[in-house]
């Protein structure tokens, strides 16, 4: 097989053919090593590579399926992981140059996970300053540009596994959504990113272990693989006490499923929110498909009201447990967007929290009782197409002003408050070729329900097997 064959095989195919020694495990990491060499200067999605160190554990793998050891069900696939993830090791500067030279003792748990699992790590991919906006860039790396059109941003702040995965540079990614840093991303990038029930995927160490608004979770170009790594990573752990148990095997089993007769609410704009044209014309023209499934689709939306006070609220006291300490120290490090949001948490009191979490449980309330008639919100992930990638934010959409860097995603943060399940699968593309994702957000813990969904409607569209241009023309 050719190098770029072997890169644009699913997790779950490039596992069968190591563990059927159709392929070597080094075979596998020298061509998404020779991709990363080809590709990445081009679009900038890992920032720090270790290369020698990959392909020497690539030895082992390989040297461990010859003694016959036991296999873990990632063996010898390439990962990377979001430079806001603690990795043994390896470099993590949450792009700041506070911290561009801190190299960590210990390894986040997703990232222990992957590794008991037999994935190999090749180093730390993009993400804005603290993960802040959904725009991927920093003063220690630089921009991280669309693979679908260089002058476009990637999204965020997930964006550099998202054009890593979408370029072929590695099978498999973490990421972590707060406001849609798993899902916009997997939308402007073609790929797929699932922001799992909170307490699905443990997340250790962590400064608010008992606040449930970020979450981990899997990215891939496949709903299948995104369910296989999914299996890997979830489960409870008690260092994260709000991690749920789930049973071993949940997400092994086949996502086939008939939708015959299944309720599903359809909501193009969130109850008002202003959506860009071309989103809203490319989720159109597959509205079709949930009805070809054999959905009853009725366009209906769940009231959302307070969900903007609410998610600002909780980010910004985030803001502050988190950063708050290097405002005072590293202001001049740090970029605009963040000392808002630090100096918005600082401003907060002890009644306007409660006040948050009072309206928060309203709104959990009502969407419950919504989708006790509806088993899935189908919904924009971004309301916007891809932008220009010297653009920080998007201001205004339709002519409808935005206040803030973020109030352009309140159709992935919306879901965020509420702890749902939600998944970005491609759903095609605009005009110019830009990706647009569709998001599918299911019941109360209901992952493997949402990903049924999003593997049938993966199935019944192709659109995630298409490639971006930079990939064709450097094969």
């Amino acid at each position: 097989m050719s190098n770029s064959e072997i890169c644009f095989l699913t997790a779950t195919e490039l596992a069968r053919r190591i563990k059927s020694r159709d392929l070597s495990v080094t075979e596998v990491m020298q061509a998404h090593l020779d991709q990363i060499e080809q590709v990445n200067p081009h679009v900038n999605a890992i920032v720090t590579l270790h290369a020698e160190q990959a392909l020497e554990q690539a030895r082992r793998a390989d040297a461990a399926l010859t003694r016959g050891d036991a296999l873990g069900p990632l063996h010898g696939l390439p990962v990377a992981h979001k430079d806001l993830v603690l990795t043994r090791g390896i470099r993590t500067t949450f792009g700041s140059p506070i911290f561009k030279d801190f190299v960590p003792d210990q390894d986040e748990l997703i990232v222990e996970r992957l590794r008991q699992a037999g994935a190999i790590s090749i180093g730390k991919t993009n993400t804005p300053e603290f993960g802040a906006g959904s725009q991927t860039f920093n003063p220690v790396f630089g921009a991280t540009l669309n693979p679908y059109d260089l002058s476009k941003t990637c999204g965020g702040s997930s964006g550099g596994a998202a054009v890593a995965l979408a370029c072929g540079m590695i099978p498999i990614a973490d990421g972590s959504d707060m406001g849609g840093s798993l899902r916009n991303p997997a939308s402007f990038c073609n790929v797929v990113g699932l922001r799992p029930s909170i307490g699905r995927v443990p997340v250790w160490p962590a400064l608010s272990a008992w606040v449930p608004l970020s979450v981990a979770g899997p990215m891939a170009r496949t709903v299948e693989d995104v369910a296989l790594m999914l299996g890997i990573i979830a489960s409870a752990d008690a260092r994260a006490p709000l991690s749920m148990i789930t049973p071993q095997g949940h997400f092994d089993q086949a996502l086939e499923r008939d939708f015959r007769g299944v309720r599903v609410a359809w909501s193009p704009d969130l109850g008002g929110l202003p959506v860009d044209p071309a989103v809203t014309a490319a989720l159109e023209a597959q509205r079709h498909i949930f009805a070809d499934l054999g959905c009853a689709l009725d366009e209906a939306t769940p009231d959302f009201a307070d969900a903007d006070e609410v998610f600002k609220t909780w980010r910004a006291w985030h803001f502050e447990l988190a950063f708050g300490d290097l405002l005072s120290t590293h202001r001049d490090q740090l970029k605009e967007s963040v000392i808002w949001n630090i100096e918005a948490g600082q401003a907060l009191g002890g009644p306007q929290l409660g006040q948050a979490e009072r309206k928060r449980t309203a709104l959990y309330q009502r969407v419950r009782e919504f989708m006790e008639t509806y088993e899935f919100l189908v919904l924009p992930v971004s309301q916007v197409p891809p932008f220009n990638v010297a653009q920080p934010y998007v201001s205004a959409i339709n002519g409808m002003p935005m206040e803030t860097y973020i109030d352009w995603m309140c159709s992935c943060y919306y879901i965020s408050v509420l702890g749902l399940p939600a998944i970005s699968a491609p759903c095609g593309f605009t005009p110019e070729g830009l990706p647009v994702g569709v998001q599918i957000v299911g019941r109360h813990q209901d992952d493997f329900g949402v990903l049924q969904l999003a593997y049938a409607f993966e199935q019944a569209t192709g659109f995630g097997r298409c490639r971006p241009p930079i990939t064709q023309v450097r094969q």
